[in-house]
């Protein structure tokens, strides 16, 4: 299943793609939507990397990442004490 798509409904998008636009014209078309697709995933990289960037320059954020793994440390010592 990809993007919610089964099977079924993937081969019939591929099927009606080759209808409209034959086959001499699919690798190009194969070639655009992949060029497409890693320019979305390359922006998606970049802004996720400045988000991350923004909230380790920010020292309520540092201080708050600080307090939960104190805690998390916490709750992994007393958990593993019970086992």
């Amino acid at each position: 299943m990809f993007l919610f798509i089964s099977t079924g409904e993937v081969v019939f998008l591929l099927f009606a793609v080759l209808m409209l636009f034959g086959t001499d014209k699919l690798p190009e078309i194969a070639r655009m939507a992949a060029r497409t697709i890693k320019m979305v995933r390359n922006a998606s990289n970049d802004l996720k990397d400045e988000i991350s960037k923004a909230a380790d320059t920010n020292p309520t954020i540092k201080e708050a990442k600080e307090s939960v793994k104190e805690i998390k440390d916490s709750i992994d010592d007393t958990v593993g004490r019970l086992k």
